[in-house]
């Protein structure tokens, strides 16, 4: 079965997000001026979350985790396709990566690993084959970072604090990536922007699907940083290292269309058709997904992200993040309040 692409519908403007971030910008400045960052609250870990991994017999049930962000359940398709569909922050509004949610993240992935290894053992017709992972944000697909986390950690000089941030995010990245890479084919579905960290997530999968709307972007360079896990070790599966370096740099919008020509995106579709072109995907996918998926490890093998290498672009953020001039705080502070001010309006929209 062939997916056939679209391009980008003419009504919308591609270059509307970029517009509107520099008008409000400027609008914020004087503001800025005054501004005084807040204390962070941050959520509590459930203990029995932080310290252990819920079975995937649980998620087989199609529950949620407790209080948390990440609604998980099996779709009966082709092969069974495990769904996670993450939510906005409760108490911001905001779909970017806290770190409880890199917690919940690593703990689900994990459970998922642990239900590969243990199906692998024998010749189950239920097991999963397929992960997909969307948002239920109406805009976004992710945020990317924690901003207000991270401006907390620089203000109280946590460097541990910015460091264990960012190694959860590239163990959350080699998890997605590599780890069950033998027994699933994971799906990146994106229905809005994804910024940053957001990006990231999306480039870990082994395919991406994004409707014909959505954006992406690398906005760190702004104040002064760049993506904590680096992203480089992602783009150049795609791109040249130095086309990866303009990317992360430019600060550039890309549409889904612009990176579906770079062979970054695999399947472009018409908004609102995500999750039909997801399941015509598989059902195409798993008429040979034994095949498919040996293959697929080969791919890992041969072009693995390299997990050392990760660790040094880690030591590099938090040492650049320590050090950020007055003027790239000061943009921070900008950009923080712009989220809080869009959190505020979803988190109404919810209410």
């Amino acid at each position: 079965m062939r997916i056939e692409s679209c391009g980008p519908r003419p009504t919308r403007s591609v270059h509307r997000p970029r517009v509107e971030l520099f008008l409000r910008i400027r609008r914020h400045q004087r503001r800025a001026d005054r501004f005084r960052f807040p204390l962070l609250t941050l959520p509590i870990i459930p203990k029995e979350i932080a310290m252990t991994t819920l079975s995937l017999a649980t998620v087989r049930r199609e529950s949620r985790f407790a209080q948390r962000r990440i609604a998980t359940h099996i779709r009966q398709y082709a092969k069974p396709t495990f769904w996670a569909e993450i939510s906005p922050d409760a108490n911001t509004g905001l779909n970017n990566i806290t770190p409880a949610l890199l917690q919940e993240f690593n703990a689900m992935l994990e459970s998922l690993q642990s239900e590969c290894v243990a199906s692998s053992h024998g010749a189950q017709q239920d097991a999963i084959r397929y992960a997909v992972i969307k948002s239920a944000d109406e805009e976004y697909f992710s945020l990317g970072g924690d901003l207000s986390y991270f401006r907390h950690c620089i203000e109280r000089g946590d460097a541990a604090g910015l460091h264990a941030y960012s190694k959860q995010c590239l163990d959350l990245m080699y998890a997605f990536n590599s780890l069950i890479s033998e027994h699933i084919h994971t799906v990146a579905l994106v229905q809005g922007r994804a910024l940053g960290g957001g990006f990231e997530i999306s480039l870990s999968a082994d395919c991406i699907v994004a409707e014909e709307h959505s954006t992406f972007a690398f906005p760190e360079i702004m104040f002064g940083l760049f993506p904590c896990t680096g992203a480089m070790g992602l783009l150049t599966n795609y791109v040249p290292a130095k086309q990866a370096e303009r990317m992360m740099t430019e600060n550039r919008i890309y549409t889904a269309k612009e990176l579906q020509d770079m062979g970054i995106v695999d399947i472009v579709c018409k908004t609102g058709e995500g999750e039909r072109a997801v399941e015509a995907y598989i059902a195409n996918h798993a008429k040979r997904t034994n095949a498919r998926l040996k293959i697929q490890a080969s791919r890992h093998r041969v072009a693995p992200i390299d997990y050392n290498e990760g660790l040094r672009v880690v030591n590099d953020w938090v040492e650049l993040a320590t050090k950020l001039s007055k003027d790239e705080l000061r943009t921070l502070d900008m950009l923080i309040m712009m989220q809080q001010s869009s959190g505020k309006t979803n988190a109404a929209r919810a209410a």
